[in-house]
């Protein structure tokens, strides 16, 4: 009996499907527009589409996983539940104070976004716990009972946070609050920090708790109504939702928990990613993943994606464990307009799926990267399959009207359109990149998404990247990645002291860690593979604001307690890669505790077909590559280049989910993985 496993991902243009029997490696992918005002039924149409096209049969799916956009679109049209606050007496204003960072520091006009808590809904409860976890202030029955009466006083509300002053060292209070609620009013969604995140730094635990209750309600709707439809389609499938620290966790989870989700299909194609260079045997990689709406970049070093446990996404801080991603407005429909000053913009406004780029047909009208590159004659009359066909004469429309208005030529404002969008994607890769303390000179490019590939030798040039690799389903690589994703669940535990050569007080948080690990291996990993505890520590030199974390055990096996001097090494080589130098002399402290439990999951490699004829171009067409003038180019279908193909730019090389562009003076070759290897000539 086969088994296939799906992986869904949900873009601001397309939702794409790849569908792999776990015995034969054969895969089906798949490629429809996706539906903004509702995502669920892109994937529900999508899914009927896909097992038609393939034949696969609905109880012959084992697994589906899901990389979802809802939370991030949710945030970022504020478009969430209302919300009520419960806090120690003294805190309700925390979450408005913040840390008093501007939005933007040379601009004095612009506010930081309105709390999504109005000030009326927070309350406020007589308790509180102090720094060493001790309740000096004790919680009682009255208080709790005045609680629950002035919740239910409150209008609207749909979702409660409760966050109280260091509840990460002692949750009873929290928990005793959130019982009385639950049993009060059993239909209102309940957020608890120490639940939501349990960690050091009261506004970020408190901003992450605000933006996991604002969520809740949308998010678990959502995926209520898609694990129904999905049963009635695949009733033997495990439905897993991407989390964003790049592993998979159950969709009951995710309803609890959605501001995990909030980089989720981002975060699939970042591991995606990994896996593909991996194939090729390059581990270090920095991502273009560049759809219809943004570009997404991430360093990938060594094979791993790199983390980060600190993000802001529209102005709202999150503390959780996260793929490092750094986002712009820079992607296929982002709109080309001429600002007030006479200069032209692009992005980071897009036409998104509705109604698209004009080019598009679907009845947009505005100037678009997409147009632009129709107009160079980079881009094929159709794309996802023949899903979509390309009208250049709409496009020539589009850009025209930016043309006029600049008194250019038509050629010279898409090649302006491009070159801008290409500006915006390199300060993004010098973000992850350079200011990180890393030349990209010493990565290689990995393009991806529907339009990485149009843009990818630009970019690299830019930056000095000689080499490029291009994945086989460069389109479909997020989906990829949800296939080959691993369970994962985080844990953390906050221990701040100062490293002494006694770490015995470590042993007793490390050992509940490790209990929490191993009930969650037992409950919503059992029959899964390759179990691993992953040990890191956030050190920091003692007054530093921030702390660097290193990994001390990455095994099967239960983690021992490492010395206090095998701490501070990995702490001075991270600071030193981080910030250029340490000090061996200054004191250092533990701030953190964290383990990570993996369990792999059955995949297994894509089946690759191998032409067997050498290719041939499909056609030849003049593509603008630069001012000079057009280029009679070869078209190339990249379903016939067999392994070892090489090819001299100027080429484009079409897929079903994605088109390659070559420059002149660059090489092309296809590699035993079937990765293209793309490699510029600098000089």
């Amino acid at each position: 009996m086969p088994s296939w496993v799906i992986g869904i991902d949900v873009g601001g243009t397309f939702t794409d499907f790849s569908a792999r029997e776990l015995r034969t490696g054969a895969t089906f992918l798949h490629k429809r527009p996706s539906t903004p005002d509702n995502p669920a039924r892109a994937i529900l149409t999508g899914l009927d589409e896909l097992q038609e096209k393939s034949g696969i049969d609905g109880d012959d799916v084992v697994r589906i996983a899901h990389g979802t956009t809802v939370a991030t679109n949710a945030l970022l049209q504020r478009k969430g539940a209302d919300v009520a606050l419960v806090t120690t007496r003294g805190f309700r204003d925390l979450v408005e104070i913040g840390r008093q960072i501007r939005p933007s520091i040379y601009d004095l006009q612009i506010d930081a976004p309105p709390t999504l808590v109005d000030r009326i809904n927070r309350l406020e409860v007589t308790e509180r716990i102090d720094a060493n976890g001790t309740a000096i202030t004790p919680l009682t029955q009255a208080e709790i009972a005045k609680l629950v009466m002035a919740v239910g006083e409150l209008d609207g509300i749909e979702s409660l946070a409760i966050c109280g002053l260091f509840s990460f060292l002692n949750p009873k209070h929290e928990q005793a609050l959130a019982k009385a609620l639950s049993v009060a009013y059993p239909d209102l969604f309940l957020s608890v920090s120490s639940e939501v995140q349990p960690e050091f730094r009261e506004f970020e635990r408190f901003s992450t708790t605000v933006i996991n209750a604002f969520l809740q309600p949308p998010v678990s709707r959502y995926m209520q109504h898609l694990r129904t439809a999905i049963a009635e389609r695949a009733p033997n499938a495990a439905f897993g939702i991407f989390q964003s620290s790049g592993g998979l966790m159950a969709v009951e989870k995710a309803e609890k928990f959605p501001v995990r989700t909030a980089l989720s299909g981002p975060a699939a194609g970042a591991v995606g990613a990994a896996a593909a260079g991996n194939l090729s045997g390059i581990r270090d990689v920095i991502t273009l993943d560049m759809g219809g709406t943004s570009t997404d970049v991430c360093m990938i070093r060594d094979g791993k994606t790199t983390l980060s446990h600190m993000r802001d996404i529209a102005g709202f801080s999150i503390r959780l464990p996260m793929v490092d991603i750094h986002t712009v407005g820079a992607g296929g429909g982002s709109i080309a307009r001429i600002g007030p000053d006479g200069l032209m913009k692009v992005g980071p406004e897009s036409a998104g799926a509705v109604p698209g780029p004009a080019c598009y047909c679907q009845g947009g009208i505005e100037p678009t990267v997409s147009d632009a590159n129709a107009v160079l004659g980079r881009l094929p009359t159709t794309l996802a399959g023949g899903g979509l066909t390309l009208d250049k004469g709409r496009a020539v429309q589009a850009v025209r009207a930016v043309a006029d208005a600049l008194e250019i030529s038509l050629e010279a404002a898409a090649l302006g359109i491009t070159d801008i969008v290409t500006s915006n994607m390199t300060r993004a890769i010098r973000t992850v990149s350079v200011e990180k303390g890393h030349d990209p000179r010493n990565f290689t490019l990995m393009p991806f998404g529907g339009a990485g590939g149009l843009h990818a030798a630009d970019v690299a040039r830019s930056l000095g990247m000689a080499r490029i690799i291009i994945p086989n389903a460069p389109g479909i690589l997020c989906a990829e990645g949800l296939i080959t994703a691993d369970l994962q669940e985080d844990f953390v535990s906050t221990c701040r002291f100062e490293l002494a050569s006694d770490l015995s007080a470590l042993q007793a948080p490390l050992d509940e860690l490790v209990d929490r690990a191993l009930t969650w291996r037992a409950y919503e990993a059992a029959g899964a593979e390759d179990h691993r505890l992953i040990l890191s520590m956030d050190l920091r030199y003692v007054g530093q604001n921030y702390e660097l974390s290193v990994t001390v055990h990455n095994a099967p096996e239960k983690p021992v307690l490492p010395t206090r001097q095998i701490l501070l090494d990995a702490f001075f080589a991270e600071h030193e890669r981080s910030y250029g130098h340490y000090d061996p002399d200054a004191p250092v402290e533990m701030v953190n505790l964290r383990l990570k439990a993996t369990a792999r999951l059955s995949s297994a490699q894509a089946g690759l077909e191998v032409p067997e004829k050498e290719s041939e171009p499909v056609g030849i067409q003049p593509v603008w590559f630069n001012a000079n003038g057009p280029i009679d180019t070869p078209i190339h279908d990249r379903a016939t280049l067999a392994p070892g193909t090489e090819l001299h730019g100027p080429v484009i090389i079409t897929q079903f989910d994605a088109t390659t562009v070559v420059p002149s003076g660059a090489v092309i070759r296809v590699d035993s993985a079937m990765n293209l290897i793309m490699e510029l000539d600098l000089g």
